[in-house]
């Protein structure tokens, strides 16, 4: 199970470059879709149904969204692949938080933002994302 920051960036990197060889990653968060994760772990293995895990990625031509696998904590299939052009507008509703921050993106084919959330060890890597979509310093 990958667990260290580089190890899953550079796994991430090559699914992106297995996709698409042109495009270069600037930016990968993993990220916990869903409720509260401190409510969902309150609940435990039903709790965990709630939830969906991502690695969002900010590339030089695209916002590329991964499900992340539970098991070995790898990229799995692109969910969502939204063009830079497309992506302003996507993130609001932004809570830093000690240890889990959350954000609402409005992912395609969605009637309402969802609620990313990212654990304190993403925090760096999630203001320069949200920096990168919404044209504005987070901090």
């Amino acid at each position: 199970m990958a667990m260290k920051k580089a190890t899953i960036q550079q796994q991430v990197a090559a699914a992106i470059a297995q996709a698409n060889p042109a495009d270069r990653p600037l930016v990968t968060i993993q990220a916990i879709a869903g409720p509260s994760v401190w409510l969902m772990s309150m609940l435990g293995l039903i709790g965990q149904a709630f939830l969906t895990y991502y690695f969002i990625t900010v590339t030089e031509q695209a916002v590329v969204v991964h499900k992340a696998s539970r098991m070995s904590n790898r990229p799995q299939e692109i969910a969502f692949a939204i063009p830079a052009d497309q992506a302003s507008g996507l993130v609001g509703q932004i809570n830093r938080n000690t240890i889990w921050s959350d954000f609402r993106m409005q992912l395609p084919g969605q009637p309402q933002p969802t609620r990313m959330n990212v654990h304190r060890i993403w925090r760096t890597e999630m203001d320069h994302l949200l920096g990168l979509l919404t044209g504005q310093p987070v901090a």
